[in-house]
């Protein structure tokens, strides 16, 4: 007999291997098997063979077969696996589609075709959603995203929000955002309601290096349609930050408009860009915050202070960019062995006054050329005092001279670089909390003495320049620190565990629902409208490096960075410096 093949043995491990990969191959299919029977069943549906259900759209029958209808859409699954009685008639009408449209969804069904085009783009996103045809969405989202434009975002962020298609509205607006400059030059920009374009100019991640930009397309859309637009200029206005305007641009494109002059309502705005202008960072709101992408940049700036128990000073300027976390070094502090100095910004400019038991000096950083310069000094030397900023002129308030807490008071004009005496406290105090809000001048607990502390806040009206006593604290520290967020004082440090808020208006405390923990001597500061808390002495008396940042509207409190060193009795200001991009 004759034999085919080898003979009958134990298969070894390389046979064993082949014979286990050859049922695989036989028993697969090949992805164009599929394709062939779709394009066969289009092929029998164009010839009106085995169709067994007519669709009537618009006067047009469309021969189709209720099992591939089926497969692809939900809706024709429902309609002829149920009791509905189109599951019985032979034509089924469809109403809410036009017939081309209809013509394209069977294409697509039958072969897989994406006949998508401009023109028809929104009817298949309409047709998929009523016919639930998954993959058909699917595919004109694509289609959209790959049509992205400058002259065509505003349309398509339009349409994705209208049929919820979260990822092509995200890709529309990060458009839409990050070419402003661009989008604005297209029709579509001046056909945007009113609420959406407040909305895309309130977004901080505008991209334009200069504020300039935003303005003029506030008034490019004005001008389209003047007589229905011009009630809408104010609200507009309000989210343009008029205050980061170069000055002589305002002056001349903004103050001399003749559309914002007509209109009482954008007096207010003004008032606050010739605020800003004369007095700096010491106004502010919302629209004196530089987007992210802007050529300026709100930054902390963290000015030496002590390590170690207080054994070592600190001769470090750093300066945090919170919008990056990048760190910088600055120009360090001229006879950096001051400690328990009082720091403030005036117009971006750093003042820095006292450092030892009887020093008088006074010295300035400028910020834009990054230089120490020293400026007249105080009348009377004092050490662990505080200064504060109110109405363009720098307050040093109290103090200690060696002998006991002071309660003179001395106030810096810029302008004519002198000190003169003002109304004295009614309570002599050191190491107290000094803030500006509203116009006046709060000073916040502070020490009576070596063991005595103070709980008392005393208001200075510098019109009647005098003093009074409101509101009592909930407590009695020193070593602390205060600024003023949203017309609200913001109080901590010390041996406090909470952050203390003070509402002048209705002269009453609250404290927030976060627990901070001891941070005696710590940096206060606000930054981009959030409170920032840097290091300080911890409840071992221990200087910490940590960055921790609140929101003061939800009450939370983060970790956001690392300071270079542990530090505490250190300055800690927020002004506005030119970035590179």
């Amino acid at each position: 007999m004759m034999r085919f093949g080898s003979p009958v043995h134990e298969p070894g491990a390389r046979e064993t291997q082949i014979a286990s990969k050859n049922p695989t191959t036989d028993l697969h299919l090949e992805t164009c098997h599929a394709e062939d029977v779709l394009n066969n069943l289009n092929i029998f549906r164009q010839s009106r063979l085995f169709t067994d259900v007519v669709l009537r759209v618009d006067g047009h029958e469309f021969h189709c077969h209720r099992a591939t209808l089926s497969a692809n859409s939900v809706y024709f699954r429902t309609m002829f696996s149920t009791n509905l009685k189109e599951s019985q008639q032979g034509t089924v009408d469809i109403k809410e589609i036009a017939a081309d449209t209809m013509s394209c969804m069977l294409d697509y069904m039958y072969g897989g075709r994406e006949n998508i085009r401009e023109d028809n783009v929104q009817c298949l996103v309409e047709a998929s959603e009523l016919f639930q045809i998954s993959a058909l969405r699917s595919s004109c989202e694509k289609f959209l995203e790959k049509q992205l434009d400058p002259c065509n975002c505003l349309g398509i962020l339009n349409f994705a929000n209208i049929f919820s298609i979260t990822a092509l509205s995200e890709k529309s607006r990060k458009l839409l955002l990050e070419g402003f400059s661009e989008v604005i030059q297209h029709e579509e920009f001046l056909q945007l309601s009113e609420s959406d374009l407040c909305d895309h100019l309130s977004n901080d991640l505008l991209a334009v290096t200069k504020e300039e930009t935003v303005f003029e397309a506030v008034m490019q859309w004005v001008r389209h349609d003047v007589s229905s637009r011009r009630c809408a200029l104010k609200g507009l206005l309000e989210h343009v930050r008029l205050p980061l305007l170069d000055r002589i641009y305002f002056v001349e494109k903004v103050e001399m408009d003749e559309l914002i002059l007509s209109s009482k309502e954008c007096l207010p705005l003004l008032q606050e860009t010739r605020r800003y202008h004369i007095f700096g960072n010491e106004i502010t709101s919302p629209r004196t915050r530089p987007r992210k992408f802007a050529n300026i940049a709100e930054v902390i700036v963290l000015v030496g202070g002590c390590a170690r128990k207080g054994h070592i000073t600190l001769p470090y300027i750093e300066r945090y960019n919170p919008a990056t976390g990048e760190w910088a070094q600055l120009t360090k502090i001229p006879d950096y062995t001051k400690s328990e100095f009082a720091v403030c910004a005036l117009k971006n400019d750093i003042f820095l006054s006292g450092g030892h038991l009887y020093s008088n000096d006074v010295w300035m950083y400028n910020s834009p050329l990054n230089v120490w310069v020293r400026v007249a000094s105080l009348n009377k030397g004092r050490w662990r005092h505080r200064m504060v900023v109110l109405q363009g002129k720098i307050y040093v308030v109290g103090g200690f001279n060696g002998f006991s807490r002071m309660s003179s008071v001395e106030c810096y004009d810029p302008y004519l670089n002198s000190w003169s005496f003002t109304s004295p406290l009614l309570e002599a105090v050191s190491s107290a909390a000094v803030v500006a809000c509203l116009n006046k001048i709060y000073v916040i607990g502070g020490a009576l003495s070596d063991q005595l502390n103070s709980n008392k806040v005393q208001c200075y009206d510098p019109v009647k320049d005098d003093w009074t006593f409101v509101a009592s604290t909930p407590f009695a520290q020193r070593c602390i620190n205060a600024v003023t967020l949203n017309d609200t004082i913001h109080v901590m440090g010390g041996l406090m565990n909470s952050i203390y808020k003070y509402d002048p208006t209705e002269s009453s405390w609250t404290a927030m629902a976060i627990t901070v923990g001891p941070l005696e001597n710590c940096g206060l500061t606000v930054c981009n409208g959030m409170l920032y808390i840097l290091g300080g002495k911890d409840d071992t008396a221990e200087d910490t490096d940590r960055v921790l940042c609140v929101a003061p509207t939800s009450d939370s409190l983060s970790h956001v960075s690392t300071m270079p060193h542990c530090a505490s009795y250190h300055g800690c200001v927020t002004i506005h410096q030119h970035v590179k991009r």
